[in-house]
């Protein structure tokens, strides 16, 4: 296993830097401190050419200028709170509201968007390397109560794998869902899109969503619908179907509730007929965000060329989202004596 940093620009006058981690096999995965972002992952295609797989920038600078979220932690909640408001423990919380009417993905400026500690860690043993990154959110960032000390961990294996562990803890009751929010594309060039990618998912229900995105709080069966992934299919799917939910979302931004029992299979995955190249994702947590970069604009570029809207597939791991205000979408509540864990593991290889 190798290690390695290089600056990557700076924010605000201080200095952000990239570490990348390298397996034996070439595998690398790079994370910058600014966000605790992953900023590449580079595998293999069918010919043994080493490709970053993700949509990312070769410095901090865009990252900061337009905020797309490209591989990075999200929290303190991902996903949108409605209105970002809520009650816990017979008190009302107001958070800062981002997105319309509602709270969206920690806020702003939130996780993605301060610097973290971070540790590099080549040697803790012989098939697995590390970075742990930490941030301490301070009570009332964004609304949220309590300061919370947040620890995320990207390994990197010899087997392929980049896994991500979350653990936090906090002196006052609050809520945390993060998630991590790097974009695939498995053909190594985003102009060549994503729709073509086979995707599969153990997956029996998913959440409909209101117009401003806010989950409706049912949980409709798959069958019969263009979420229907348990047998392998396009991600061009929702595109082309007449579904509501798909039309008026421009294709899938929906979660996707996991099946509990696959017996040690895989939650889901997707994989390119182009390249040959397959990711499979297992996680502990309640359900899978299925984002399509479906609104990019077209404002910046990547490699000289703009990115597009289908660009990458972003697999957000997660509980549901604005699980607060529906008791049948899970607990996102954290308090003082208790710590959060979650892992989420992407295991990379060919079909």
């Amino acid at each position: 296993m190798k290690g390695s940093k290089r600056l990557f620009g700076e924010v605000e006058g201080r200095p952000v830097y990239e570490y990348t981690l390298e397996n034996s096999q070439g595998m690398q995965v790079s994370a910058m401190d600014y966000g605790a972002t992953i900023t590449a992952i580079k595998t293999p295609d069918k010919d043994g050419k080493l490709e970053n797989i993700t949509l990312g920038f070769d410095s901090v600078e865009p990252y900061v200028m337009y905020r797309p979220y490209y591989g990075a932690t999200i929290g303190r909640v991902a996903g949108r709170i409605a209105k970002g408001q809520f009650e816990l423990e017979d008190k009302t919380v107001q958070l800062t509201v981002n997105e319309g009417a509602n709270h969206h993905h920690g806020g702003s400026p939130a996780f993605d968007s301060h610097f973290w500690e971070v540790e590099m860690e080549t040697e803790l043993k012989s098939d697995e390397s590390s970075l742990t990154f930490t941030y301490l959110s301070p009570d009332n960032e964004n609304g949220y109560p309590g300061n919370l000390e947040v620890k995320v961990k990207y390994s990197l294996t010899e087997a392929n794998e980049w896994k991500i562990q979350y653990t936090a803890k906090t002196d006052k009751t609050t809520l945390f869902n993060p998630t991590n929010h790097v974009y695939f594309n498995l053909t190594g060039n985003h102009v060549n899109g994503i729709l073509d990618h086979q995707m599969q998912l153990n997956s029996d229900f998913y959440a409909p969503l209101e117009s401003d995105s806010i989950p409706t709080g049912d949980l409709l069966d798959v069958a019969d619908s263009p979420f229907d992934f348990r047998q392998a299919a396009p991600l061009k799917t929702g595109i082309e179907s007449t579904h509501p939910q798909t039309v008026s979302n421009r294709g899938y931004d929906h979660p996707f509730i996991l099946n509990e029992d696959t017996k040690g299979r895989a939650n889901g995955q997707i994989s390119d007929p182009m390249s040959k190249r397959r990711v499979r994702f297992y996680t502990d947590r309640q359900a899978v965000v299925v984002y399509q970069n479906n609104w990019a604009e077209g404002l910046y570029e990547i490699d000289g060329e703009t990115v597009q809207p289908y660009s990458g597939v972003a697999l957000e791991t997660q509980m549901l989202p604005d699980a607060i205000h529906h008791t049948n979408f899970g607990n996102t509540i954290l308090k003082p004596g208790e710590k959060f864990y979650s892992e989420t593991i992407y295991a990379f290889d060919l079909i």
